[in-house]
């Protein structure tokens, strides 16, 4: 798909895939990656259907990139932005958490205190950027508490939301993400002042996410190493056969790595396709 010559070749390969469902002739590539993230979301409510109440809840924690992203677009919609309302939130069923009283708010203001009032959390302003932080800090360390298997992504990933936010765009978090942040990371590189500050007090188990970055504007690349050890990791709770929740975690890394990289497919093969090579870093 990534090598393909034109986005319309992409979409009709993924017509005899799994990811099938909710595609059409003729897509943008927008529409085209909301319909492959859509068909992930699907196949994560059947796999948590199967489940007793823990196996739900692993899958209802690491879904949680899903509700963010219908609050993300439910906040510019109320916000006044000018920005047109998707044609449909993703579809969240029972793997919502705070989603149907989120989408009820008509207003900033009412958005955050309905996040305040939930699991989320206050996330200390009502601008997009605090919003989408605050969100995304408050499920890494949801995860990592009540995940041991994924307590080393979810720090990771914060790793990657701290310095992508402090160190990339320029902006300290709101007081309830940072402190969030520092749970998982630690105040000091929380409250760092440079990049290599901020990587030399990072600790193990988030460290290894930015090995070998020296330089924020290289944090690109850590984000796809990120997303090969969460499938690495994913598969190889796969092959265990002990009981818990761990098949159930790496399945759910497995098929959302997967989604990952058909989204990047999509995008590489919209601007003319590129060598195989170049895929280990998709857009």
């Amino acid at each position: 798909m990534a090598a393909g010559p034109t986005l319309d070749d992409a979409v009709r390969y993924l017509g005899a895939t799994a990811y099938r469902h909710d595609l059409r002739p003729d897509m943008s590539l927008a529409d085209a990656q909301r319909a492959v993230g859509a068909t992930l979301l699907w196949h994560l409510r059947v796999l948590a259907g199967w489940q007793p109440r823990s196996g739900a809840e692993a899958v209802r924690l690491l879904a949680a990139g899903f509700e963010i992203a219908n609050t993300e677009e439910h906040l510019r919609a109320v916000g006044g932005a000018g920005l047109p309302r998707p044609a449909r939130p993703y579809q969240l069923g029972t793997l919502a958490t705070a989603w149907p009283r989120l989408s009820r708010t008509a207003s900033p203001p009412e958005l955050r205190a309905a996040l305040a009032a939930s699991v989320w959390g206050d996330p200390g302003a009502e601008s997009p950027a605090a919003v989408a932080a605050g969100m995304r800090a408050a499920a890494a360390v949801r995860t990592a508490a009540a995940l041991p298997e994924a307590a080393r992504w979810a720090a990771g990933r914060m790793a990657l939301l701290v310095g992508r936010e402090v160190f990339v765009v320029g902006r300290r978090m709101a007081e309830p993400a940072a402190r969030r942040a520092g749970r998982l990371l630690g105040s000091a590189a929380v409250r760092a002042a440079s990049f290599a500050d901020f990587r030399q007090h990072l600790p193990v188990t988030a460290r290894w996410a930015l090995d070998g970055i020296d330089e924020a504007a290289d944090l690109w690349r850590a984000e796809a190493r990120w997303w090969d050890r969460l499938e690495q990791d994913g598969a190889e709770l796969l092959r265990g056969s002990r009981w818990g929740s761990g098949p159930v975690v790496g399945a759910v890394a497995v098929l959302s790595a997967d989604a990952w990289r058909v989204r990047g497919a999509l995008e590489l093969a919209a601007r003319g396709g590129r060598p195989t090579g170049v895929f280990d870093a998709p857009a």
